[in-house]
């Protein structure tokens, strides 16, 4: 008999929902009455999604058969028996993570990632690296890991830009170097404008039948209504998050500034010994690639830190990869679903109460300063810029260090 994954995900599933609630004798009774369901191989299949060795469902077969109930005082102490693959080999799941996670797509309104390599290449390369794994283990724990296999979507619009993959393995070799090296690397943007007020926010909540929270019947409110503009700085080395509310405009000047307010609050004292800052950013918006004001509040930034600041920008129409995309902004949408922005309070008490379950924490401040729109950066003060251009598409990669002696 042939059983697919989608068994073996249903197996697995039951068997974590009442893993905690099992005894000894209990766990291999029920792996036992699932490989009898199965079948021939039953026994084999069962112990590869569950962990129990063959003897034990084997044993568990036996008693199922036997007219004579076991003893209440037979069970074995807690502890005891097999160990699961994470405890027998500690560090697995983040090693097998870090493996694919180079190669994963992010969906920004969702936690899912996937993966384009089978779990056969990825149990092989592991095996490569030392590890001890099957292929099935491989599927199981990155169902864990909210990883799946899933087909093509047609979200793409226009022609791709023939460097595009280039560019993201160019990302993800900067980031993994700098990483490596204990230097701060921060994903940055705007997450969209919202409305502050009594307006609909999308999504549901928990209420009582019949109280849902009443809000205006329309959302198109005229200038004078306030808005709120979160700027979000996410850390890949400490999976932390930290957003800087504006309430005037988004520009440049607000980005560096937003960026400039992390420093401030989180990465000198986490990155004492920092060289240099590398920053992941989307290729428009107030840090374009193109925007002459991004690059010249960067080198009033650089001469303030006295560090070199590099900027990766991703390729045209792939924002959605940028990781402050899917491991922050989603779960602050998740985190303030179905609640009205009221007021500017409501707004960064939510944002500051995201959390997830691998650890995330997140930092908000209110920003009342003042950005006006249409400043306009000279050629001649371009010339003054300290910048490098990288040799793969400097348009995209740069980097900015500091003046010695700036009168900027």
């Amino acid at each position: 008999m042939l059983w697919g994954m989608t068994t073996a995900y249903e197996i697995h599933d039951r068997y974590r929902q009442i893993e905690a609630h099992l005894n000894e004798r209990t766990r291999r009774l029920w792996a036992a009455s699932e490989a009898q369901a199965l079948g021939y191989g039953g026994i084999s299949h069962v112990a590869e999604i569950t962990g129990l060795s063959r003897k034990a469902i084997t044993k568990g077969l036996a008693e199922l058969k036997s007219k004579t109930p076991l003893s209440s005082d037979r069970i074995r102490k807690q502890g005891a028996g097999p160990k699961t693959l994470q405890q027998r080999q500690p560090g697995i799941k983040k090693k097998l993570e870090a493996l694919v996670d180079p190669l994963t797509r992010g969906d920004p309104e969702s936690p899912l990632r996937w993966t384009c390599k089978s779990t056969r290449r990825l149990a092989e390369e592991m095996s490569r690296m030392g590890w001890s794994i099957s292929d099935r283990s491989v599927a199981m724990l990155l169902k864990e890991m909210k990883y799946s296999l899933q087909g093509n979507r047609k979200t793409l619009e226009g022609n791709q830009h023939p460097d595009r993959n280039a560019q993201f393995e160019h990302i993800n070799t900067s980031a993994a170097k700098a990483m490596a090296e204990k230097q701060p690397v921060i994903s940055v943007d705007t997450k969209k404008k919202e409305l502050i007020g009594n307006y609909a926010n999308n999504g549901q909540k928990w209420l009582k039948i019949g109280k849902a929270i009443p809000v205006n019947g329309h959302d198109f409110p005229d200038p004078s209504v306030p808005r709120a503009f979160p700027y979000g700085i996410y850390d890949l080395g400490m999976n932390s998050g930290f957003v800087n509310v504006g309430t005037h405009h988004d520009t440049a000047a607000f980005a560096v500034r937003s960026i400039r307010a992390w420093w401030v609050a989180e990465g000198r004292r986490r990155y004492k010994n920092a060289r240099r800052l590398l920053i992941t950013a989307d290729g428009g918006g107030s840090n374009g690639s193109r925007l002459r004001l991004w690059k010249w509040e960067l080198q009033g930034l650089a001469n303030e830190l006295r560090i070199p600041i590099s900027v990766c920008h991703f390729p045209p129409g792939t924002s959605k990869w940028n990781k402050v995309e899917h491991r922050l902004f989603s779960f602050i949408s998740q985190n303030w679903r179905g609640e009205p922005l009221k007021d500017y309070e409501t707004v960064v008490k939510l944002i500051s109460h995201t959390t997830t379950n691998s650890g995330l924490k997140v930092k908000c401040r209110l920003d009342l300063r003042r950005y006006p729109t249409g400043r306009k950066v000279t050629d001649a003060e371009i010339k003054t810029l300290n910048l490098r251009r990288d040799d793969f598409h400097g348009d995209w990669n740069y980097t900015i260090a500091p003046i010695k002696f700036s009168k900027l």
